[in-house]
């Protein structure tokens, strides 16, 4: 794509943006460094890539799935896939004309972008996006169909639940534009949906992650509000921000309950990074931006994200919260194992809105120094997005293992997996497995060991 033709095009589809128009199955062109001998399986990230070339906004394009398969140390292959959503076989079609039927009132969720994230879980891989059901895909990235738990989801599902490491069950909420607005879930390791509690909430707020604890679930109730006569006049993004919200996080037990609601400053928060409870306290630590979209979806003026903490008293029911960094970052993960514990490392992306940033970054916390800093800074002309830690063994945590991101060289024009030592992060890659294809910007991903 030529600057001039950059230049006409809206942000989240000039540059590495723009979406790609071709699946393919190949091998990879050229691996510089070395795989390492113990990655055995595949590394998966998903993002909106619209089948029509183009769409309203960065969060309506069509599911598209990246995959590289890792063996024996070397790459085996990669593939991008479209989900095969009714999305995806009506391309160019309203989506609330798809969905909601204006004779019954009611909304069909298996109408959905499944663009966001992908998470494995009692043997299912899911791909997921937050206003729809579940989509099941396999390992090759072939769609078998909207995933309901048996028939006993009758929500959508965030695109951001969390796998419990010590008991392997997987919470999750959904949100809705109707009451109930919210709904919380358990589902067991063995796959079946063992709980559905609504949350009571004033209305529809656009909360795209939580949080959970070893025993509690955290919930964001925050200023980013659902817009009925927006959507009603098909005017794009049907969100806003309202001062008279307010912001506030509620703490419930896993096992279901009375919610805890806790204010805290007015704020919106994309992603966490983890939460943990000791001594009767709650820490989250997350992407906080001052606003969002106060002036409608194009108004980027409340600010790019930084990591913040906050911290609940349970017994005093106070909130003490404040800046970790002044970076501007994204896309926080720690390791699986640590999910809900207290952890001492975590790992996020440098964030830029440009569409072609000089270079991206990626920085590891240390919590245990006064979240200090490491960072590995990519070549000139070479972005990247989200950092996934992947263990060296099964359980291994902290920072025992790789970091996969796929990254672009602007350069060439293609994109390449790149491996990280996240033990010695600002290190040169352990390995980069270049495709002689472009691997558009996405969101979130995985990896998906081995069987």
């Amino acid at each position: 794509m030529t600057n001039a033709q950059n230049a006409d095009m809206p942000l989240h589809l000039a540059g590495n943006n723009a979406p790609v128009t071709e699946e393919v199955t190949l091998e990879p062109a050229e691996v510089i460094g070395a795989v390492p001998g113990e990655l055995n399986g595949v590394y998966l990230r998903n993002g909106p890539n619209p089948r029509t070339g183009w769409s309203p906004h960065y969060f309506a394009g069509d599911g598209m799935v990246h995959a590289v398969a890792l063996g024996g140390g070397r790459a085996r292959w990669y593939r991008n896939r479209y989900v095969r959503t009714p999305l995806y076989e009506h391309p160019g079609e309203s989506r609330f004309a798809l969905a909601f039927d204006r004779a019954t009132g009611q909304v069909d969720y298996r109408v959905s972008t499944a663009n966001t994230h992908l998470v494995s879980h009692a043997g299912r891989l899911l791909a997921l996006e937050e206003g729809g059901f579940p989509h099941e895909i396999t390992p090759e990235l072939e769609t078998v169909g909207p995933f309901t738990f048996d028939g006993a989801l009758h929500t959508p599902m965030t695109a951001h639940p969390k796998i419990c490491p010590g008991t392997g069950e997987l919470l999750f909420f959904g949100s809705r534009l109707r009451p109930p607005y919210l709904t919380y879930h358990r589902a067991a390791p063995t796959g079946e949906l063992l709980q559905s509690q609504v949350v009571e909430v004033p209305r529809a707020t656009m909360m795209h992650d939580f949080a959970i604890t070893e025993n509690h679930a955290i919930f964001m109730d925050l200023p980013v509000v659902f817009d009925p006569a927006t959507a009603a006049a098909g005017g794009g993004m049907p969100w806003r921000w309202d001062d008279g919200h307010g912001a506030r996080f509620g703490v419930m037990r896993r096992t279901g309950g009375p919610v805890r609601w806790f204010d805290v400053e007015p704020c919106y928060v994309w992603h966490t990074m983890n939460a943990s409870e000791t001594d009767g306290a709650i820490t989250v630590i997350g992407c906080r931006v001052p606003t969002l979209w106060r002036d409608g979806p194009e108004d980027i003026g409340g600010g790019l994200p930084n990591l913040h903490e906050w911290r609940l008293d349970l017994a005093a029911g106070t909130v003490a919260e404040r800046p970790l960094d002044d970076a501007a970052i994204e896309y926080p993960r720690v390791a699986d194992a640590e999910v809900g514990r207290r952890h001492r490392f975590g790992y996020v992306t440098g964030f830029s809105l440009e569409a072609e940033p000089e270079r991206s970054e990626i920085y590891k916390y240390d919590f245990a120094k006064g979240t200090t800093r490491e960072v590995h800074r990519l070549p000139a002309g070479h972005t990247c997005g989200e950092a996934v830690f992947v263990p060296r063994r099964v359980t291994s945590g902290d920072d025992d293992g790789y970091l996969m991101t796929f990254a672009h060289d602007r350069s060439r024009g293609t994109g390449y997996l790149a491996i990280l030592d996240a033990a010695d992060l600002s290190a040169r890659p352990v390995a980069e497995v270049h495709l002689p294809v472009r691997v558009p910007t996405g969101f979130h991903g995985n990896w998906l060991p081995g069987r």
